[in-house]
């Protein structure tokens, strides 16, 4: 079954460490088709965000397997000292 990742970004702390970020994370390949990558965002309800990414999968084991991959592990740390997260990994229909 279809698997999705979606990374909410609430707010950036450290642009540098994002770069870092984002220059490690896009060595993490992985079997995954972006949907949205921080295009605009209108918000209807609840509070709003910066940014939002969306991640098709083939299934949940392929969603976790990049997430869990040596180079994407390696981005991660950056992340979370650079910037406030939320990471969903759903199925789909």
């Amino acid at each position: 079954m279809t698997a999705y990742a979606l990374f909410i970004r609430n707010s950036i702390t450290d642009a540098e460490g994002m770069k870092t970020y984002g220059a490690l994370a896009a060595k993490a390949r992985g079997t995954f088709k972006p949907l949205a990558v921080y295009g605009p965002i209108e918000t209807l309800e609840g509070e709003t965000s910066e940014g939002v990414v969306l991640l098709e999968f083939e299934d949940m084991d392929a969603a976790k397997a990049w997430y869990n991959s040596p180079a994407y592990q390696e981005a991660l740390p950056h992340r979370k000292r650079s910037a406030d997260y939320r990471v969903l990994f759903f199925q789909g229909l």
